[in-house]
């Protein structure tokens, strides 16, 4: 994957919630909701608070989906990110 976000835009990774609840009741994947964070995978030249390999906490209705080489990632501009999960 060769892709530069530009300005102050991050590209994130969603990272994949559990399927099941505390009591162990699987959730089926059309009830689900879409994962709220995500690993940085890259960032642009005006980003300087948030790097590559950050998990961050984004709105659910964030950012644009784009794929690339078969993959699904997330677009967001640095003020759809509410912080960085340390």
């Amino acid at each position: 994957m060769n892709f530069q976000p530009l300005g102050k835009r991050v590209l994130v990774k969603r990272v994949e919630e559990a399927n099941t609840t505390s009591s162990g009741i699987i959730i089926p994947d059309n009830a689900q909701e879409k994962p709220s964070k995500g690993e940085v995978v890259a960032v642009g030249s005006e980003v300087s608070e948030i790097s590559c390999g950050d998990v961050v906490v984004f709105g659910k209705f964030s950012g644009s989906e784009i794929s690339l080489d078969g993959d699904k990632f997330l677009v967001l501009e640095t003020e759809d990110v509410f912080g960085i999960i340390k």
